[in-house]
């Protein structure tokens, strides 16, 4: 199996669900937001450069919105600003944890965030400071999966972190089937061919043409973000497999 690779800059990616609290879909606790923080900052405090790119399911999810007759352009924009309710959210968790934080959305919304610029994220990011990516690539049709592999990309992360609520990439879906097979790798080709829930094909493809790793895990595991970091085996390395 290929290395884990070296992890000085990452791209988290969290969805909206991980804001939720326990058996609810919506809206945001404020103690998981305190413990996602605190595992941020753990790693942060190792030297690493960490950006995040949120979701916004658990505030308004365009696509389902959409299914029952929304304009899709509309209810997209919906969850952009859905994302950056959790945004917010996350920079006062962090701040609590002692961390410097900026949030830069895509949307222009200078009251709350800081515009997205590529050369000023990455300059708050080699000072130290976490930047939360929010509303999305300001785009409808785009979710935040292709968000995330878009600003790993411009800012030259090594790695995308998709912070999940299973502990890897199965080959068919764990809650449903209990010989479910979970993979410790799998290459981008395989992954898009057997449609698995990794991310969404536009990201996929995306990772896949710049040969751009990502490492799917259960996030709400203590530890489990700095021991990612460190190169453990821990959930599912999809990567080029060279």
């Amino acid at each position: 199996m290929p290395d884990r690779p070296a992890m000085k800059r990452i791209i988290l990616k969290l969805s909206g669900e991980a804001f939720a609290e326990a058996g609810s879909s919506s809206g945001v606790d404020p103690e998981i937001a305190r413990r996602v923080a605190s595992e941020v900052a753990a790693v942060a405090d190792d030297g690493v450069e960490v950006g995040v790119v949120v979701g916004g399911g658990n505030m308004v999810r365009g696509a389902a919105f959409a299914e029952r007759g929304m304009d899709r352009s509309t209810a997209d924009h919906m969850g952009m600003l859905g994302t950056v309710i959790n945004a917010l959210a996350l920079q006062d968790a962090l701040e609590r944890e002692g961390k410097e934080t900026r949030v830069q959305t895509a949307i222009n919304m200078q009251e709350v965030a800081e515009p997205y610029i590529r050369r000023r994220a990455m300059r708050h990011l080699e000072r130290g400071r976490i930047v939360i990516f929010a509303a999305g690539l300001g785009a409808p049709y785009f979710t935040t999966d292709t968000t995330a592999a878009q600003r790993a990309l411009e800012i030259g992360a090594d790695v995308i972190l998709k912070g999940t609520q299973v502990d890897g990439v199965y080959d068919r879906d764990p809650n449903l089937h209990d010989d479910a097979t979970r993979y410790d790798h799998i290459d981008f080709l395989s992954a898009l061919n057997q449609g698995l829930k990794v991310m969404d094909a536009t990201a996929l493809s995306l990772c896949m043409d710049n040969d751009l790793p990502i490492v799917v895990f259960r996030l709400l595991e203590a530890g489990n973000i700095a021991r990612v970091v460190a190169g453990d085996q821990v959930g599912t390395l999809v990567s080029s497999g060279r």
